[in-house]
């Protein structure tokens, strides 16, 4: 092996997404042509390099790097240029150069040895000394695990989290076990982990491969929404994934239930595989469920009949014969659920169930599952709603660097009253740990619309429960006058019932506009969205307008459309700042929504009056500024909340021109587009178009072909959920096994 020293001085190529680099390294001698996987390198840069040359028959001689590593540069040019780079938080261009102008070639031997002299500096104080100081040596540990790392198609991003998981024992603890990167990195899957465990000579057979082939197999399993898998079913998956014997698999799903990281449970026959937090989730949902609706609670000894008179005549309504029903149960009950579509009054049996309560001095507070569906729920209540995990209050437990719900049996809510908003989107998680919180003697309402999607989690958990019998629904099921007028409302329910819609009444909120290919759609979309609906109904492009699409794959899906969009609705402009990120270029003024709950993200208002943390998945904002210096975005939530996203941290972030119609759950829009084109067939079902079409408020717009328009509608074929809530629910009532 042979090795070269010098200094980067240009690149020429970079694969951001397998590190492979093609860039001259110069030296006071010559200048070469270097190949290999090195991410890292940035124009400047001082490197050492090992390897081979090699002689390729289009480019010719080149030196082919197995190794490379940063070496101290020499020269004030490569000094700044490395400062200057933004590898090194803190220092940018300007005070990269006032830097050098104080310390020369002694720069960075005073940032490693004397941090303290940075303040003879002019703009660095105390605070920017720690920050530059911890960044230059967070630097030099994380180049190590992106050296060792890379070959392996680890991006450098991922390098980040791996390095803010393990710190400086990331080597070690990969080499002793590569499959933890599975459990512990998000984003890392089985695949990585055993393509690394194969490189470093972990056999095929090894029980911590299969184990975790196992395990990775139940979790892919959580992403169709099953809380468990028939053992055989589980059996083919993780033989596909391994290629091992049964014997070895079935061996291993024992040690796993030994080891309590699986449940087995016998129903039927055969053996149903839990992972345990699913397994006791299910069975504390059923458990909790029964004991709220058949505990004694507070008579409030008033006339329904009459309260509900006095509400009807104080807010001027009429409540039709379910909604009436429903205040009644949800009075009379510990438990009750009340489902209806669009235009069924939902709102307003609400309202007066909250008024009836309140007027005779119980304290009710709502919650829903998403910030938009709790910022909707607010609106239309005039009463705060928050989101299920601000009404859990997540936070740090005591001597724990690990979240959870500090409300709980032990701890529960304190509530006469709770109501729960848009429950087709909650999974079994996340209910366990709602009802759990719940006291005996509160009063339950859940509301929502079974003929929506489920949820993007586990479970099944809103029909589950109405499916078993035990609780009292209500199902609010008489269109209003005013509903009627609406051909969203309208068509929504023809949707459901499968029948062809009506399109394209004048004057009406509902229009589908024919379009053949793919080309056709997008550009029909673009000008629909960036001129057309704007003029015509006097609606804000970016604020008022949602493209909804049942894919994120193809051209007429959500990453492409975003791409596409971004083009047209937020133009590149002279004083816009931009920056590019794994492939996706953010820009200011960008429609963005985060993707993932992140209870701890820490928000500022823009007049620095008011602070608080956590975003959530499904908020949209707007990228509101980007500090190249500070490799920071800034992203406006709510027209209120400022948050503020290190570059390693904008996988939390998604544009949102476009979005998935399962993202678009307990969201209202004035205007939703939706392309309809090919899919596979569990995307082109009843009630994803159902779904979708129930975001508007104002106007729907379909664009595309009429053939898979009629085979969405006709297709009410929806992908079987393992669950047994709805069993084990029904169990109960029929052994008598009711909890007191």
């Amino acid at each position: 092996m042979e090795r070269l020293e010098g200094m980067i001085s240009d690149i020429v190529f970079k694969n951001d997404d397998n590190g492979y680099t093609i860039a001259h390294l110069a030296n006071s001698n010559n200048e070469v042509v270097i190949v290999g996987c090195m991410p890292t390198l940035s124009v400047g840069e001082s490197i050492e390099v090992e390897g081979k040359w090699i002689n390729h028959k289009t480019y010719g001689t080149q030196f082919e790097v197995n190794k490379f590593m940063p070496v101290t540069p020499s020269s004030l040019e490569g000094i700044y240029v490395y400062l200057a780079s933004g590898m090194i938080h803190g220092i940018g261009e300007k005070m990269a150069k006032r830097i050098i102008d104080k310390f020369g070639v002694n720069t960075l031997d005073i940032i490693q040895n004397s941090p303290e002299r940075l303040e003879e500096v002019e703009g660095i104080g105390s605070k920017k000394v720690n920050q530059i100081v911890k960044s230059y040596e967070e630097n030099r540990e994380l180049r190590n695990i992106i050296i060792e790392l890379s070959p392996y198609g680890i991006t450098p991003n991922y390098c980040m989290k791996i390095y803010k998981k393990y710190k400086n024992k990331a080597i070690e603890v990969i080499n002793k076990n590569p499959y933890k990167l599975a459990e512990d990195i998000r984003g890392i899957g089985f695949k990585i982990a055993d393509d690394i465990a194969n490189k470093i000579g972990i056999e095929k057979n090894s029980k911590d491969r299969i184990c975790q082939g196992i395990l990775y197999s139940l979790n892919q399993s959580l992403g169709s929404g099953h809380t468990y898998l028939p053992e055989n079913i589980l059996i083919q998956d993780a033989k596909k994934l391994l290629q091992v014997s049964i014997d070895l698999i079935e061996e291993c799903i024992m040690d796993l239930a030994y080891a309590q990281k699986v449940h087995i449970e016998k129903m039927g026959g055969q053996n149903l595989i839990y992972l345990i937090p699913y397994y006791l989730s299910e069975n504390g949902v059923c458990k909790q469920i029964i004991k709220l609706s058949q505990c004694e609670f507070k008579d409030l000894n008033i006339d329904i009949e009459e309260e509900i008179r006095l509400v009807e005549k104080e807010e001027d309504i009429k409540l039709a014969t379910n909604q009436a029903k429903a205040v009644k149960e949800a009075i009379e009950s510990g438990v009750v659920i009340v489902t209806g579509g669009p235009g069924t009054g939902k709102t307003t049996t609400i309202n007066t169930i909250i008024k009836i309560f309140e007027n005779n001095n119980q304290e009710v507070l709502l919650a829903a599952p998403t910030g938009r569906a709790a910022k909707r729920m607010s609106e239309t209540s005039n009463k705060e709603a928050k989101t299920i995990h601000r009404l859990l209050e997540m936070g740090f437990a005591t001597d724990s660097d690990q979240l959870e719900f500090m409300k709980n049996e032990e701890e529960p809510i304190k509530a006469d009253v709770i109501i729960v908003d848009e429950v087709s989107m909650v999974d079994i998680l996340l209910m366990y740990s709602l009802l759990r919180a719940i006291k005996e003697g509160t009063r339950v309402i859940l509301v929502g619309d079974s003929d929506q999607l489920p949820s993007v989690g586990a479970g099944n958990v809103l029909k589950d429960i109405i499916d078993s019998g035990v609780i009292n629904v209500v199902e609010l099921n008489e269109i209003f006058r005013q509903a009627r007028e609406s051909m969203i409302v309208v068509n929504a329910h023809k949707i459901n019932n499968g029948q062809p819609l009506h399109l394209n009444s004048k004057g009406k909120d509902f229009f589908f506009i024919k379009k053949s290919t793919n080309e056709e759609i997008l550009q029909e979309i673009v000008g629909l969205v960036n001129e057309r609906l704007p003029k015509f109904y006097n609606v804000d492009k970016l604020k008022d307008i949602q493209i909804l699409a049942s894919m994120r794959k193809g051209d007429l899906g959500v990453t492409n459309l975003n791409v596409e969009l971004q083009k047209y609705l937020n133009q590149p402009e002279k004083f816009k700042v931009e920056e590019s990120f794994q492939k996706r270029l953010f820009r200011v003024g960008d429609k963005v929504m985060q993707i993932k709950n992140n209870y701890t993200k820490k928000w500022e208002s823009e007049d620095s009056k008011d602070s608080g943390e956590g975003i959530y998945n499904g908020d949209i904002g707007y990228v509101y500024h980007i500090d190249k210096d500070k490799r920071t975005v800034y992203v406006l939530f709510d027209n209120t909340k400022i948050v503020s996203y290190k570059y390693d941290e904008l996988d939390e972030l998604d544009h949102s021109f476009c979005t998935t119609i399962h993202k678009s759950q307990g969201s209202e829009f004035p205007v939703v587009v939706i392309p309809i084109t090919w899919a596979p067939p569990m995307l082109l079902s009843r009630n994803l178009l159902y779904t979708a079409v129930t975001r508007a408020k104002k106007l729907v717009v379909l664009v595309g072909d009429v053939k898979y328009l009629e085979y969405m509608i006709k297709n009410n074929r929806t992908n079987e959920r393992y669950s047994n809530l709805a069993y084990k629910l029904n169990k109960f009532k029929v052994e008598g096994l009711l909890v007191k």
